[in-house]
C-alpha cells in the first residue's frame, strides 16, 4: 500500500486587504534586534494595528491526502487559492490555520525562471537557478548536457541571459527544473505559454517522471493537460475544496459550472446587437455529462445560438480540433431566411471515432455582411471510448477505429 506524501490538516490563510509586505534582508533583521530586542521575540506595540482592517481568507479548512506516485491535478478560477496551497506545501509561505506534512524531498516549480539573472550567462543561470532549486553542484555538472539540449539553447548557452527571448528563457528555467529527482514535484502554471511542441515535451518529461513514481501536483488552467497527465483532481473554489476525485468526474463538473455561468451571462446579453453563441451540449440517453463521448455510434450534438436580426443569406461554420490545434472535422453550412429569436443547430454525425482525449468545437456564423468573432466553446469534448490502437504517444493516430481481423492459412482461403 502506497505511503502518505502529502498530509493536510485544516490549511487556512488569511491576508489583511491593503497590506503590504516589506522585504527583509537578514541585515535589516539584525539591525531592528539590536533596536529594539523585542522585536525579535514578537513583542511588538504595534501588534494590534490590523485590528479593524478586512481580511480575506485566501484558503480556508483545506484537508487532503496524496500518496506516493500519485499525480494530481489542481484545478480552480483565478484567485481560487491554488497557488497560495502550493507555497503552504513548499514551504514558502506559513499557514494562518492548520499544517501540512510533507514526507519526502520536495522540489517546487511555483514560478518559471526561479533564480535567474539577466546580466549572467545561460551556463551561469543553469548552476545558479540549479543550487536555489536544491541541486548539488556536482549534480548540475553532471545533468548540463541534458538540461541544454532540452532547452534547445547550445548556440547561446554562454550568453547574458538579458539577449534570450523569452521563450528561450522559459525553455531554460524548465529544462533545470525538469531534471530535479525529488520525490514529491509541485508544478504552477508553467505551461501556460510557449509553442504546442514545447508543451508536448514538458508534458512528456512530467509524465516520464510520474512513472519513476515520484509524486506531482499539477496546477493548470488547460483542461486538456489535465487529462492527459492526471488520474486525481482537486477542485479549488474561492478558497475551499469544491470537490476531489477522479480526473474525468471532476473535470467534468467543473466545465459544466463554467459553462452554467457563461450561458447565464450570455442569455443576459442576448438582448444585445451581436449573434451570442450560448452552449453546446452531446444529446445522452443515460443521463450521462454531456461533453463526454463514450461510444462508436451516430453522435447526436447541438449549439444554441441567439441571432438579433434577421438573416436572408449566410453561412455557419463549425469544427472540431485536438489539443495539438489539428482540425478532427469541419463543417460549412448555407443559412436562409432566419429571422431574430434563440435558435439549436442540431448536428448528426454518423460516427465518431477518434481515439480518446480532449477536443474542442468552435464556431462562427457570417450574417450576410461579416463573421462573428470566433467562438471556443466550453466544456471541451471527452472522447472516453475504449483505445483500439497501440497507447504510446508515439504510434497514436488521430482516428480510433475497431478492427476485427482474422487470420488464416493461405491453403484454407484457395480451397
Amino acid at each position: 500500500m502506497h505511503k502518505v506524501a502529502i498530509h493536510s490538516v485544516g490549511i487556512g490563510k488569511r491576508y489583511v486587504i491593503g497590506e503590504r509586505a516589506r522585504y527583509l534582508a537578514l541585515r535589516d533583521v539584525l539591525a531592528s534586534a539590536m533596536s529594539a530586542p523585542g522585536r525579535l521575540f514578537g513583542w511588538n506595540r504595534r501588534n494590534g494595528s490590523n485590528r479593524g482592517r478586512e481580511h480575506l481568507w485566501a484558503l480556508r479548512d483545506v484537508s487532503f491526502d496524496i500518496r506516493e506516485g500519485e499525480i494530481v491535478g489542481l484545478i480552480g478560477r483565478n484567485g481560487a487559492g491554488k497557488t497560495t496551497l502550493l507555497k503552504i506545501l513548499s514551504r514558502v509561505t506559513r499557514p494562518t490555520a492548520g499544517f501540512a506534512e510533507v514526507h519526502g524531498r520536495m522540489g517546487s516549480l511555483l514560478e518559471v525562471g526561479t533564480g535567474f539573472h539577466p546580466e549572467l550567462t545561460g551556463r551561469e543561470n543553469v548552476f545558479l537557478s540549479g543550487a536555489i532549486l536544491g541541486m548539488r553542484k556536482r549534480e548540475i555538472e553532471r545533468k548540463f548536457d541534458a538540461i541544454v539540449a532540452f532547452a534547445e539553447v547550445d548556440k547561446f548557452i554562454d550568453t547574458p541571459l538579458k539577449h534570450f527571448s523569452t521563450g528561450m528563457q522559459m525553455r531554460l528555467a524548465f529544462a533545470v527544473a525538469a531534471q530535479l529527482e525529488p520525490e514529491i514535484l509541485l508544478v504552477d502554471e508553467v505551461l501556460a505559454v510557449g509553442d504546442l511542441e514545447f508543451q508536448k515535451k514538458c508534458l512528456g518529461k512530467m509524465s516520464e517522471v510520474s512513472k519513476g513514481g515520484r509524486t506531482i501536483v499539477f496546477v493548470s488552467h488547460q483542461m486538456s493537460q489535465i487529462r492527459r497527465l492526471c488520474e486525481r483532481v482537486i477542485w479549488v473554489d474561492r478558497g475551499v475544496i469544491k470537490q476531489d476525485g477522479p480526473t474525468l468526474d471532476v473535470v467534468s463538473a467543473y466545465e459544466r459550472a463554467f459553462t452554467e455561468r457563461t450561458e447565464a451571462n450570455g442569455q443576459e446579453e442576448s438582448s444585445g446587437e451581436s449573434i451570442q453563441f450560448l452552449k453546446w451540449e452531446l444529446v445522452v440517453e443515460d443521463g450521462g455529462p454531456s461533453n463526454v463521448l463514450n461510444h462508436f455510434d451516430p453522435v447526436y450534438f447541438r449549439v444554441l445560438i441567439h441571432i438579433p436580426e434577421k438573416i436572408l443569406k449566410g453561412l455557419y461554420n463549425i469544427l472540431l480540433v485536438d489539443d495539438l490545434g489539428r482540425i478532427i472535422w469541419h463543417g460549412n453550412f448555407e443559412l436562409s431566411a432566419l429571422e431574430p429569436g434563440t435558435f439549436e443547430f442540431f448536428h448528426r454525425l454518423p460516427t465518431l471515432p477518434i481515439k480518446p482525449g480532449a477536443y474542442r468545437w468552435k464556431a462562427g456564423v457570417y450574417n450576410g455582411h461579416q463573421w462573428t468573432d470566433a467562438w471556443w466553446a466550453l466544456p471541451e469534448m471527452v472522447v472516453g471510448t475504449k483505445p483500439m490502437t497501440n497507447t504510446a504517444d508515439e504510434f497514436q493516430g488521430i482516428l480510433n477505429l475497431p478492427c476485427e481481423i482474422k487470420i488464416r492459412a493461405i491453403e484454407t482461403i484457395l480451397k
